[in-house]
């Protein structure tokens, strides 16, 4: 039997969820605004990286910079919505990696600032 001490439920599992944007995007305005609207209590932008990928029958590369949100499950759909609208892609990377372990402190503090 596995014992976990973490105080989490499935509607408030911390997540990470990661997405992309373009090299010459206004990457700390998106931040800002998923933090703003709590669907994230952090929102980190990597430096910009080159991106080698396939769409539409091609090979493509691009630059662009790794967006990486800490959120909670529940506020995955939402995140989802508000990614459609502020995406300049037409499909946008979205994938949500559940939080296995970390401080309970943090995990709290995501709770706690994602809390709608």
């Amino acid at each position: 039997m596995r014992s976990d001490t973490r105080s989490s439920t499935p509607d408030t599992d911390v997540i990470i969820a990661l997405t992309t944007l373009p090299a010459d995007a206004d990457a700390e305005a998106f931040a800002r605004a998923l933090v703003t609207e709590r669907l994230a209590a952090c929102v980190s932008v990597a430096a910009p990286m080159t991106s080698i990928y396939r769409w539409k029958g091609a090979v493509e590369c691009g630059r662009e910079h790794q967006i990486v949100v800490k959120t909670v499950r529940a506020r995955l759909p939402l995140l989802a919505s508000r990614l459609a609208t502020l995406h300049p892609y037409e499909v946008p990377e979205l994938l949500a990696l559940t939080a296995d372990g970390g401080g309970e402190a943090y995990l709290a503090w995501v709770r706690e600032s994602t809390a709608g």
